[in-house]
């Protein structure tokens, strides 16, 4: 009699409940899952909580799948080499996961800065600040971000009007820059013509290019001068210095509401790679690792998964995360995330 009351009553609650919109479900659970299904349990019984439990989910799908670059928007002008475009979802999700909503974003080795302008563009930050010592790059997003409307134009109309031709390079190239846009010029130039978008001193230039296209393979004038547009058009959330990031470390670490992506275009193991892709490949990796760990706001870090990599995050106390990532030849890839909250 006892249990036949038990069960009426379960009966009575079961049906409640379903009134309200919720229905009991079988599910298999892992030991090792079962404490996450008691802290999930008051989430499920909410309906308000649907979207945030399925962001999350998403969210973990994302973190379990290579990213591939293609099916990442582009925001930057330049083609760089080991540029981070497979890496803005997790950039992204990282600011948005932070605490407390910083009011700066420093990239310290802007590059390409595909991370920066893509957070900027979103307004995760109030401002964004790209740091590079390549002078050609730096001229570049000077005049993209600080250049008058008089210097943009010159340089779109440079971009639209070319023709890319083994003769027009060679000018454009030996041509004495007396100008901003002429210098920003000879970098798009110069990325767009060269093997992988290489900027280094002695980098080869493409021959037969896609299709056989050879010179012509990547310029696109209408596309980059829309993106050069789109990037002045949120350029109040941008600021560009060039020069040594090393020197601006210590006037910049102690503020609390500054983050930190760094991405250093030179590797930390014995393959040396940067020293054919950049104009300036050698930094001290140890010195690097020493400063981002006094950072008084959050950082993150990325670079090749290396031993030496990983003893220096051990050292000064980053947490470690292997990302997988298809390139664009479709190759799967591993590499590291260094987090310090």
């Amino acid at each position: 009699m006892a249990d036949t009351t038990a069960l009426i009553r379960q009966n009575r609650r079961i049906n409640r409940l379903s009134s309200d919109g919720l229905r009991r479900s079988s599910v298999i659970v892992h030991q090792e899952c079962r404490a996450v299904l008691q802290e999930v349990r008051p989430y499920l019984v909410d309906p308000t909580q649907a979207e945030l439990l399925l962001g999350f989910l998403r969210g973990i799908s994302a973190t379990l799948q290579p990213i591939n670059v293609a099916q990442v928007a582009q925001l930057s002008p330049l083609r760089y080499p080991g540029g981070k475009t497979w890496l803005v979802p997790e950039i992204k999700a990282w600011m948005r996961s932070l605490q407390k909503r910083p009011r700066t974003l420093v990239e310290p080795f802007a590059g390409g800065a595909i991370a920066g302008l893509s957070i900027a563009a979103e307004r995760l930050v109030d401002e964004v600040i790209l740091i590079e010592r390549d002078p050609a790059v730096a001229a570049l997003w000077e005049l993209i971000i600080r250049g008058t409307e008089l210097e943009a134009d010159e340089l779109f109309q440079k971009i639209l009007h070319f023709d890319m031709t083994t003769e027009a390079v060679d000018a454009a190239l030996s041509a004495y820059a007396t100008s901003l846009p002429m210098k920003a010029f000879a970098t798009i130039v110069k990325n767009r013509v060269n093997r992988g978008g290489i900027l280094a001193p002695g980098a080869s230039r493409m021959k037969a290019g896609e299709n056989g296209k050879g010179l012509k393979s990547r310029w696109y004038p209408e596309t980059l001068v829309k993106r050069m547009r789109m990037i002045r058009s949120f350029r109040h959330r941008l600021q560009a210095i060039s020069g040594d990031a090393f020197d601006l470390f210590p006037m910049m670490r102690e503020e609390p509401d500054t983050a930190w992506f760094v991405d250093p275009p030179y590797t930390a193991s014995g393959k040396s790679a940067g020293n054919r892709l950049y104009a300036f490949n050698v930094i001290d990796h140890d010195q690097l690792f020493a400063e981002m760990s006094r950072c008084a706001g959050p950082v993150m870090m990325t670079y090749d998964d290396a031993p030496e990599v990983r003893a220096m995050a051990q050292e000064y106390g980053f947490a470690v995360k292997q990302v997988p990532m298809k390139t664009t030849h479709h190759e799967v890839k591993n590499e590291l995330l260094l987090i310090k909250a």
